[in-house]
């Protein structure tokens, strides 16, 4: 009895559904970008004349190689670090020109005068481990974050959306332009009444 030949498996549009696949995959998958740290790196001009800092407008955040944290030179624990930020930022101690009319804080005369003259200073050890740096870099951008979402809500209760909401939406890369547009004024807005001067000291090295 003769065999039957194996039926052939017709392959010819093979190539046309992977490449129909591939596509769709294409379009349809969003891929994650890591952000980093951000952070505005000084201009490369010298400056001649350098501004002028008052103490209290500085705010010491200190890392060292025990991973101990010091806050204005005392101990403080990673877990009180950011409400001691946003006491510091949102101070509106000023006065005259230099007053802040939506600060809610103490308005301590030995603190901070205003969000735009209120600068972080931060400095680790050069044994510091990455996993406490991280953390302590989280928790300052956190204090300014905080302080923006309040405002942001304030300012625009219609929206619906706090200021990180707002301005993942507006990072977002699916986002149209228009919306982008109509997010951009209420962000900047925010943002220059608590602009984020965060400075890095260079590391210190233990001997």
């Amino acid at each position: 009895m003769a065999k039957r030949a194996a039926p052939e498996v017709n392959a010819g549009s093979m190539a046309d559904i992977a490449f129909l696949l591939l596509i769709f995959f294409l379009v349809t998958t969003t891929i994650e970008t890591d952000s980093g740290i951000s952070r505005k790196l000084p201009p490369t001009d010298e400056i001649v004349d350098p501004p002028i800092i008052k103490e209290r407008n500085i705010f010491t955040v200190v890392v060292n190689k025990d991973n101990r944290l010091f806050v204005e030179e005392e101990v403080m624990e990673l877990d009180d670090l950011r409400q001691a930020a946003i006491a510091f930022l949102d101070n509106g101690g000023g006065e005259g020109e230099e007053a802040c009319d939506y600060c809610q804080g103490k308005r301590d005369k030995s603190s901070s005068d205003n969000p735009e003259k209120a600068i972080i200073s931060l400095k680790n050890d050069r044994e510091t481990s990455y996993k406490v740096y991280i953390a302590v870099q989280n928790e300052l951008v956190a204090a300014y974050n905080d302080l923006r979402d309040r405002e942001y809500t304030r300012l625009n209760p219609m929206k619906g959306l706090t200021y990180t909401e707002a301005q993942k939406r507006y990072d977002d890369p699916r986002t149209t332009s228009d919306e982008k547009e109509r997010l951009r004024p209420s962000l900047d807005e925010v943002k220059a009444m608590y602009p984020q001067k965060l400075s890095e000291a260079e590391p210190s090295k233990t001997n």
